[in-house]
């Protein structure tokens, strides 16, 4: 199923392309996902860093870090809700006003993180703003993948939507790397004490001056050619997410259940793996903070590889590859990790965020065309999020309770194993959406 059953003119629009404003496009995805990951990822990185002295000082160690993970998990529960409603503007009003408007929103949360008080300043008043500061990120979260993935999609050559997608992808990777540096560089700078006390509030107080490079390049983006042609032809749906409910139950459960390992294990890799090096095996935090920019390094080149490879034989292919390695992989993982030795830990996650590329470059081509135009936005929107939220939500909270309970790390790669078998049967039951021309 593509979007080729849609009314002629949308069908068209997917077909002209201005490669100028396609290279922008793909250039103002990639950037603006950057800083709304980046935004999201120095949030789990300062979970697993401070945020159990901060804001749950009362606490224990163990069940601080705990409720520090639980506030990631908070913003996940938040993502459907973004999901609807991104996606229904989206569909209606149109997808770059939502672009520029989620990463506004994600920009006023973080900046108000860096900014907020500690439990020692204002009490129990402190993790609750803590809390609803992760909602909004969670809630500008839900829409932004979303538009950023349909306009490069969308303003992509049919042929392309594979490689021009996966601008939007790589943001994920590549905030990461951007958040483990500046943590890295911050925690060079400044003593432990200094870090604890504020120095943890720097990266995102930086993020202010990326959310105005961000707005400027967005903004000077034009509209998607398949909505404008939903516009003038008064095609768009009246409630899209109603619809894309009644017409495609299955692409909606598929999509969403194919996410699942992606995020689960992506989360493990890039919000518990931190914690787990410094607290459980005590390597230092530089270098783990080496090694997790190390795998996302090739988290992202494998995401690029894994789109344009779908551009050559369908999207299915790449993603049942890295789906296959997510469940054969997190055993060997933890194995090399526990090790200790950094040479080891690198090859663990390189082999783990080759997993997670195949599994993620093509998800923005897919998803676009497993969903007609005129409620896209709603449908990608929606699967990605709850995919999130059944994943990745709680993800870090639930390897750090398997550890602690079991003592084992290898209670943790059955948890990894569990959840990846089950998006390894939803990807095999996807339709193909993408046929190469011969």
């Amino acid at each position: 199923m593509t979007s080729t059953r849609d009314d002629d003119a949308v069908s068209r629009a997917e077909q002209v392309s201005d490669p100028r404003q396609v290279r922008r496009v793909a250039v103002a995805s990639a950037i603006g996902t950057t800083i709304e990951w980046y935004d999201y990822f120095i949030f789990s990185t300062a979970a697993a860093l401070v945020f159990n002295s901060q804001f749950f000082s009362t606490l224990s160690p163990a069940s601080g870090t705990l409720a520090a993970f639980a506030t990631l998990g908070v913003g996940f529960v938040a993502r459907p809700l973004g999901g609807i409603i991104w996606g229904h503007l989206g569909d209606r009003i149109g997808r770059k006003a939502m672009l520029v408007t989620s990463l506004l929103l994600m920009g006023v949360a973080t900046v108000g993180v860096g900014l907020l008080p500690t439990y020692a300043q204002v009490g129990v008043l402190a993790p609750v703003l803590l809390l609803v500061m992760r909602l909004l990120q969670g809630i500008s979260a839900g829409g932004e993948w979303g538009g950023a993935a349909l306009m490069a999609v969308e303003h992509a050559p049919p042929a392309q939507r594979g490689r021009y997608g996966s601008f939007a992808q790589i943001g994920v990777p590549a905030g990461l790397i951007l958040a483990q540096l500046v943590f890295l560089v911050v925690n060079n700078l400044v003593s432990p004490d200094q870090f604890a006390a504020w120095g943890w509030r720097i990266p995102f107080l930086l993020s202010i001056v990326l959310v105005v490079v961000g707005l400027v390049i967005r903004l000077r983006v034009e509209e998607s050619p398949v909505f404008r042609a939903l516009r003038s032809e008064s095609a768009r749906s009246r409630a899209p997410i109603v619809d894309v409910f009644r017409e495609r139950p299955r692409e909606l459960t598929l999509a969403s259940l194919s996410f699942i390992a992606n995020t689960a294990i992506g989360y493990v890799f890039l919000a518990y793996l931190l914690s787990y090096g410094t607290s459980v095996l005590k390597v230092d935090r530089n270098t783990m903070l080496v090694v997790i920019v190390a795998g996302s390094v090739c988290w992202l080149v494998s995401i690029i590889a894994a789109a344009v490879w779908s551009d050559r034989v369908g999207r299915k292919r790449p993603y049942v590859v890295g789906s296959v390695l997510l469940v054969v992989w997190p055993v060997p993982f933890f194995l090399l990790l526990d090790t200790a030795a950094p040479a080891l830990m690198i090859v663990s996650v390189l082999v783990l965020t080759i997993g997670l590329g195949l599994s993620y470059g093509p998800q923005s081509a897919l998803f676009a065309e497993m969903f007609e135009p005129r409620f896209r936005y709603s449908g990608a929107s929606f699967s990605y999020a709850v995919g999130a939220v059944l994943g990745g939500g709680f993800a870090p909270v639930v390897a750090a309770y398997l550890q602690g309970a079991t003592g084992t790390s290898l209670s943790v790669a059955a948890y990894m194993v569990a959840v990846a078998v089950i998006s390894l049967v939803a990807v095999l039951l996807i339709r193909e959406t993408h046929r190469p021309r011969a």
